[in-house]
């Protein structure tokens, strides 16, 4: 073997381990995906000889609800998507309007992103819950919702169940509801926009009516949109090192080839 199918070999070993530690790092460095939020429990485990803590997030139930469709809908028909939530009436007299305008922009934003490099935003699911469910049939959510042009494809208004509803916003979103029985100037209810994850956990909570949050959280469903989806493990995972030891023993063992051939004598 002469030098030049040396270094060819070299270099055929050694270019896509480089790429993949070159890239990696600097999409490590790049990319700061959204925190979680509301934690169920965390365990103490050795990895490595190394102590670290593991921590569960709260899932989010499921439910069982009715769009504008009238169509009942739940976790399984969203299946492994980003959830944009957010909790509105159709009688409100204040923040509903504006937030579902901005809602709106989000989701045409999202659309038509080349970041996604998918212009069919099959990735994601918008959904506005009902807070009063009495009066938010679903003929007056499809009203309202034809009132602003809203795309059912992948945005839903539900109603339903009332302490359905009102568990979820109350017991496992954590934001806060005031029930106003049909007073729609009692009804008291949060100007978030909530971000939910594949894996039904929160992600991030933005304020709708805040043009900075909105910036935000377009950002933060970009960047969840490239997160690993960790129930699914790469034949790789976990053999990358052994992967490097047997290129680089590899290349020590042509190179030893290569010395030992040159040094025999020419007969």
């Amino acid at each position: 073997m002469n030098k030049k199918a040396l270094y060819a070999l070299m270099l055929a070993l050694l270019l896509p381990l480089l790429s993949y530690y070159f890239v990696k790092y600097f999409s490590d460095q790049a990319v700061v995906l959204p925190r979680h939020f509301l934690p169920d429990s965390t365990i103490d485990k050795t990895v490595s000889g190394k102590k670290v803590s593991d921590t569960f997030w709260h899932k989010l139930p499921d439910f069982s609800l009715t769009n504008q469709l009238g169509n009942k809908v739940s976790w399984n028909e969203i299946g492994r998507k980003i959830v944009v939530a957010d909790f509105f009436f159709t009688h409100c007299p204040t923040i509903c309007v504006p937030m579902t305008k901005n809602m709106k922009r989000l989701q045409e934003s999202i659309k038509n992103s080349d970041k996604v490099g998918d212009r069919d935003p099959g990735f994601i699911q918008f959904l506005s819950f009902s807070i009063d469910p009495e009066r938010d049939s679903v003929p007056q959510l499809k009203k309202y919702a034809d009132r602003y042009q809203i795309n059912p494809e992948n945005w839903w208004l539900l109603t339903g169940d009332k302490k359905i509803i009102y568990d979820l916003a109350l017991n496992d979103v954590k934001i806060a509801l005031t029930d106003g029985n049909g007073n729609d100037s009692v009804f008291n209810h949060t100007d978030h926009f909530v971000l939910i994850d594949k894996n039904r956990n929160i992600r991030g909570y933005y304020h709708g009516l805040d043009s900075a949050a909105l910036a935000k959280l377009s950002e933060d469903i970009i960047f969840l949109s490239l997160e690993k989806d960790r129930t699914k493990k790469s034949v790789f995972e976990g053999k990358l090192e052994l992967i490097a030891i047997v290129i680089l023993s590899t290349l020590a063992l042509v190179g030893f080839l290569l010395i030992l051939f040159k040094r025999r004598p020419n007969k």
